[in-house]
């Protein structure tokens, strides 16, 4: 039997916003699998088990640069929020963004052995991210960025410094602009329905199968409601199906009818997005640290 830790819990139950004893069984039934657990939650509990699944625990920033119709979007990752706020960390976190708009490397270790010199650190941008190591006291590192070629006109959105959105569009600037901040707000998967990763949907396929099952429908109703379930999910994950953020009444595919503008491809980075954080059991490591000493006295 997996070992379920109360962090393990307090992190499902971030995730999730699911009742703490309801988390706890989750992850018994899951021997300790959170993405299995958060699934088994989902069908017990429906949407509310999900509704806060993109918070994130790493910290850092995105950063976004423009370089006439060249651009740069980058995450830059450290260890705790106060750095999120330190000016020196900031500015590698722009200046980083900046070089990659100017010079398009093709990978971290291109970016990072680039020339730039800052706070008496130098001269590659590397020497400065380890000086910087050094000078604040917390690590920190370029985790991924994205380099887009002028093929496209660009716009940007950046929200606070931790979700960043790049559109390429053709048309008018200011709608476009406004697809990025409903792209931010509500973080689509994909442009279409039939853009939506096959992982994706079945996995939503599973979680409506097992409600289905739940249910004691008949078989051929349990099938349309499976049905049913994945198509409206198809509609709530892709962009041109979403309704507009700034008016509801519409959805984003109208807007941008109305507004005579195509939005040809989006590209979102949420800070942390991905990055598991290991999370300490905190009354178990007190316990260890109690049994240790009885063993020494």
């Amino acid at each position: 039997m997996a070992n379920i830790t109360a962090g393990m819990v307090a992190e499902l139950r971030a995730k999730t916003d699911a009742p703490m004893m309801e988390c706890k069984k989750a992850l018994t039934e899951a021997e300790g699998d959170m993405v299995k657990a958060e699934e088994l939650l989902r069908v017990k509990l429906g949407s509310k088990a999900s509704k806060a699944s993109s918070r994130v625990t790493a910290e850092g920033v995105i950063s976004i640069a423009m370089n006439g119709k060249s651009g740069a979007l980058l995450e830059v990752n450290c260890e705790t929020d106060f750095v999120t706020k330190n000016d020196s960390f900031l500015a590698l976190s722009t200046a980083a963004a900046q070089l990659i708009a100017s010079h398009h490397p093709a990978s971290i270790e291109e970016l990072s052995a680039l020339s730039y010199s800052q706070d008496g650190f130098g001269p590659t941008l590397e020497d400065v991210r380890k000086g910087l190591v050094g000078k604040i006291g917390e690590n920190m590192s370029f985790r991924r960025f994205r380099y887009f070629d002028g093929s496209s006109t660009l716009t940007s959105y950046l929200h606070g410094t931790r979700i960043g959105v790049v559109v390429e569009f053709d048309g008018d600037e200011s709608a476009a602009r406004d697809v990025a901040m409903h792209v931010a707000a509500m973080k689509p998967v994909s442009l279409t329905s039939a853009d939506v990763p096959t992982e994706l949907i079945e996995r939503e396929r599973s979680v409506a199968t097992a409600k289905a099952a739940e249910s004691g429908k008949p078989a051929e109703i349990a099938s349309k409601m499976i049905e049913g379930a994945v198509q409206k999910y198809l509609k709530e994950v892709s962009l041109f199906n979403q309704p507009f953020v700034k008016n509801d009444k519409q959805t984003v595919e109208q807007m941008l009818q109305a507004a005579k503008t195509n939005v040809k491809a989006f590209t979102m980075y949420v800070v942390g997005e991905g990055i598991e954080r290991k999370v300490d059991d905190f009354a178990a490591e007190v316990a260890a640290q109690v049994a240790a000493a009885k063993q020494t006295a």
